[in-house]
């Protein structure tokens, strides 16, 4: 079996003719090789050389399936494993933006022998594998060779959540430093607070379950009743169930599954079995988007400490795609950085979040304490680019040019004409100058996509009110 390297792509010497430069660029990242590039290239020079193509589908346990077609040399062709490795990242893509347990496979056996050592023996694919399976689904995980006439119909299940105004609801989001909670009457915001808090250094759910109810109680306090709660907070949910998150990474493993996993099936229990629902954090940031603006087929691409990101269909409703873009591999260069939690490189964590910033003042030129924390480097950016320092601008030329590309790559997984970018990377004119960089790599790339792409922006207050608004509306009252 051949091995992999840590960017996925194995052979790296013999992988480099597929590995194209950018026409546009990053300033501060000259080895940055997009992965739409690669794969794009390989998919030509494969098929011009009588190649095989591949069919690919994800599979959800509640039946939400989601394909995808590639092309493949054909076995014996010395280029095989270079496309063997480009077909890993464009699964490691598809099950961390759709999400799934279960890959199927029609193609070559030595492709389907080759992911399935990917999964069973190399570092990175062992994490997802551990991540995807028995944590967030609940199956393991497996990849499964056969013909694409037996694989299950694609389909997308959506989630009939959001945008139900009616009544006396409470909606709150559970952050890594603050929990908010508003009060909402029929649409309209009669309160709201924000309330510091540090879930990752409490290793008692009980803890947990009480600082998440006083916010429910104060929010209560403002209504004639409580008709429904919905929320949203960072991690992984799967029907209002905590499968991954770091709010909870100080609980004990038996802890975690015998109190986290169900807490909010106990809080609804404890507000009288109304009611409630609880999504990723990045959904409800979507959801809200959409509603704020009226569109539907939205992606929303929040740059904070990490990259969250939420759908909202063609149709205005959300999906039961994972959406977890950190982990979606954008660049393939064999020198690409590392993500520390998954082990892989290019993953989207290390581009289009404040890790980003942080990883670029030091080839920009920007000098910084030892142990500073990334928000107060991304403060001295912000500060700098404030004064038209070029070092700064360059950092965020660099990360809207990732943006740009990580975009095209978006468009082949999901249906959407709108984008919402958020997150404290986009606060002040270094957010205007990255957006204004990613829209000039669509424009040379694919002007076509330049052309049907919009661009959002939504006021910080207006955002707040809207999140609240959009959480509050998660669940449906019963009739």
């Amino acid at each position: 079996m051949t091995s992999t390297s840590a960017s996925g792509l194995p052979g790296v010497g013999g992988t480099r003719p597929f590995l194209r430069a950018p026409l546009v660029a990053p300033p501060l990242d000259a080895s940055f090789r997009p992965a739409i590039l690669t794969r794009q290239a390989i998919e030509k020079a494969a098929g011009a050389a009588g190649g095989v193509p591949v069919h690919i589908a994800v599979e959800q346990p509640n039946g939400s399936v989601y394909g995808r077609e590639t092309m493949v040399f054909a076995d014996g062709h010395p280029d095989a494993p270079a496309s063997y490795a480009s077909c890993e990242r464009l699964v490691k893509f598809l099950i961390w933006s759709c999400g799934g347990h279960r890959v199927w496979v029609d193609g070559p056996a030595t492709l389907v022998s080759f992911l399935r050592h990917h999964y069973e023996s190399e570092p990175a694919g062992t994490f997802d594998a551990r991540l995807l399976g028995g944590e967030i689904y609940g199956a393991p995980f497996e990849v499964v060779g056969a013909p694409m006439a037996d694989f299950p119909t694609a389909r997308e299940r959506s989630v009939l959540l959001g945008r139900h105004l009616d009544g006396c609801r409470i909606g709150f989001d559970l952050g890594a430093s603050d929990r908010k909670a508003a009060a909402v009457i029929d649409g309209e915001v009669v309160f709201s607070e924000e309330v510091a808090w540090d879930p990752a250094d409490h290793a008692d759910p009980s803890w947990h379950l009480e600082q998440i109810q006083d916010s429910l109680r104060r929010a209560a306090a403002h209504l004639p009743r409580v008709d429904a709660i919905g929320g949203s907070a960072a991690g992984v949910y799967v029907d209002s169930e905590v499968r991954v998150a770091s709010l909870f990474r100080s609980v004990p493993r038996d802890l975690f599954e015998a109190r986290v996993r169900g807490l909010f099936g106990e809080l609804r229990r404890a507000w009288g079995g109304i009611p409630f629902a609880v999504v990723n954090d990045g959904e409800v940031t979507a959801l809200a988007g959409a509603m704020l603006t009226g569109v539907g087929g939205l992606l929303g691409i929040a740059l904070g400490s990490s990259e969250a990101a939420g759908y909202v269909g063609p149709d205005g409703g959300l999906t039961r795609r994972l959406n977890e873009l950190a982990f979606a591999p954008i660049d393939v260069a064999p020198e690409a950085p590392i993500d520390e939690w998954s082990g892989d490189r290019g993953c989207g964590v290390q581009y289009l979040s404040q890790q980003a910033t942080a990883r670029l003042l030091g080839p920009a030129g920007i000098a910084v304490e030892p142990g500073m924390s990334l928000p107060d480097r991304l403060v001295k950016l912000q500060d700098l680019m404030a004064r038209d320092d070029p070092r700064a601008t360059r950092v965020y030329e660099t990360v809207g040019t990732y943006l740009g590309y990580a975009l095209l790559e978006y468009r082949g997984f999901y249906e959407f004409e709108h984008l919402l970018l958020l997150g404290r990377v986009m606060t002040g004119p270094g957010g205007e100058l990255l957006a204004a960089r990613a829209r000039e790599v669509l424009a040379a790339e694919d002007p076509v996509v330049a052309s049907s792409l919009s661009f959002h922006a939504v006021p910080e207050r207006q955002k707040r009110h809207g999140q609240a608004v959009a959480a509050a509306s998660l669940p449906a009252l019963e009739a």
